[in-house]
C-alpha cells in the first residue's frame, strides 16, 4: 500500500570525496502506517539492478545518528514514525552508477498482530548522468 512512497529517487546521492565516492544513500519511508521501534525491522534490503548488496553495508539514519542493521536488532530506545523519512547509506565502491539502474528495497517488518513478517518491496528507476 505505502510501498511506493518507501524510495524517494530525486534523493539519491553519492557519498565520499567527489572524485572517487565510496557509496550512496537515499531517503526512504516506513512502508507501513504506524510507527515501529527499530528492533522490529528484521530487514532492509537493498538491491541494485536486481543484486542484493551486503547487510553490513547498510546503515541507517532516521536523524538520530547512523545506526547498522545489527545495532538495529536491539535499538528498543528508537522509534521510526509512519511519514518520517529516513537515510539508508550503502557502501558501494564508485557510488551510484551512472546512467539507468533500478533500485530497490525490501523492508521486512515484525508487526505484533501478525503470525509471519510483512514484507514491504519498491523498485525505482534511477538516472544518474
Amino acid at each position: 500500500m505505502f510501498d511506493k512512497y518507501t524510495i524517494d529517487p530525486d534523493s539519491v546521492t553519492d557519498i565520499g570525496p567527489a572524485d572517487s565516492p565510496t557509496g550512496f544513500s537515499f531517503t526512504t519511508k516506513l512502508g507501513y502506517y504506524r510507527g515501529l521501534t527499530l528492533s522490529m525491522l528484521e530487514e532492509l534490503t537493498v538491491a541494485v539492478d536486481g543484486k542484493e548488496l551486503p547487510r553490513e553495508a547498510v546503515s541507517f539514519d532516521d536523524g538520530n545518528g547512523p545506526i547498522t542493521l545489527e545495532e538495529m536488532e536491539t535499538a528498543y530506545d528508537r522509534r521510526w514514525n509512519f511519514g518520517a523519512p529516513a537515510t539508508l547509506s550503502v557502501t558501494y565502491p564508485g557510488g551510484f552508477p551512472k546512467g539507468e539502474h533500478t533500485l530497490s528495497l525490501k523492508q521486512s517488518l515484525r508487526i505484533s498482530y501478525m503470525p509471519f513478517p510483512a514484507v514491504r518491496f519498491t523498485e525505482k528507476t534511477i538516472v544518474k548522468g
